[in-house]
């Protein structure tokens, strides 16, 4: 039971999350020019640029079909750079986290604010994607009532697997490997540009357990206006990444940085 508890944050995660939405409002702008512009081109240039060529995919327009799946990817990215840089940077040349923890705060508390942080994060650049690609046609004004608690929901898996290479990693270089290895396989092959089923059928089984396809497919029928298929597989999946992701993120940070 002891060590259940030590598992479980507390409401001093709230402080640790306010901690660091302090910080950022000190550059806000700066820090929101750099996470929206790469999807944002990604959006007008493949949306509108390869979207003259491409046309439709299924009964979707292109700039539909692309505008969802570059909404997920944002949230992937943004959870994942906060958690992955930010985290690294505040445990281990800052010693953010030593300085939490000469308080009553546990590692359950950080880590547990570091990932919320890192889902604000994706809320907040997801926000102004949507608002661009509503303003483009490609989602409905009413859909924001379940596409950003997607995105708040995959910023919370993407930013605790994030947690768990920080808490690994020797150097800022590591991560390289994360990306290489996990992020960009994602990016590439989760459906964000075209339906898995495109795929090889070893490819596509391999897809089938990443998270950020069950983003994408939470995210394209709310974008289009099509039917909801599989919600519970998708919203597992994803549940599943977070809390496994959380509780290996707390284990190791505490072996790391607890003498």
């Amino acid at each position: 039971m002891r060590v259940i508890r030590g598992f479980i944050p507390s409401r001093g995660s709230v402080q640790v999350w306010r901690r660091h939405f302090l910080v950022w409002k000190k550059n806000a702008v700066a820090s929101l020019a750099g996470s929206l512009g790469e999807p944002l081109l990604y959006l007008l240039g493949l949306g509108y640029g390869l979207g003259r060529f491409v046309g439709a995919i299924g009964d979707k327009n292109y700039m539909v079909y692309v505008a969802s799946g570059i909404l997920a990817a944002n949230s992937m990215n943004s959870a994942t750079f906060e958690a992955i840089y930010g985290g690294f940077t505040r445990m281990t040349r800052q010693n953010t986290f030593h300085a939490m923890l000469a308080t009553p705060l546990t590692v359950a508390d950080v880590v547990a604010g570091e990932i919320a942080w890192a889902a604000t994060r994706s809320l907040i650049s997801g926000t102004a994607i949507f608002l661009v690609g509503w303003s483009l046609g490609a989602f409905s004004l009413g859909s924001v009532l379940v596409a950003l608690p997607v995105v708040v929901l995959a910023g919370l898996a993407f930013g605790a697997m994030a947690m768990v290479v920080t808490a690994i990693s020797p150097s800022y270089d590591f991560f390289l490997y994360y990306f290489t290895l996990v992020t960009t396989p994602m990016f590439l092959f989760c459906g964000v540009f075209y339906p898995v089923a495109s795929l090889p059928i070893l490819v596509q089984a391999f897809v089938a357990v990443m998270p950020l396809t069950h983003v994408v497919a939470l995210l394209r029928p709310e974008a289009s206006g099509f039917v909801f298929a599989e919600v519970g597989v998708h919203l597992a999946v994803i549940g599943v990444y977070a809390v496994a992701s959380f509780i290996a993120a707390v284990a190791l940070v505490r072996r790391r940085i607890i003498v």
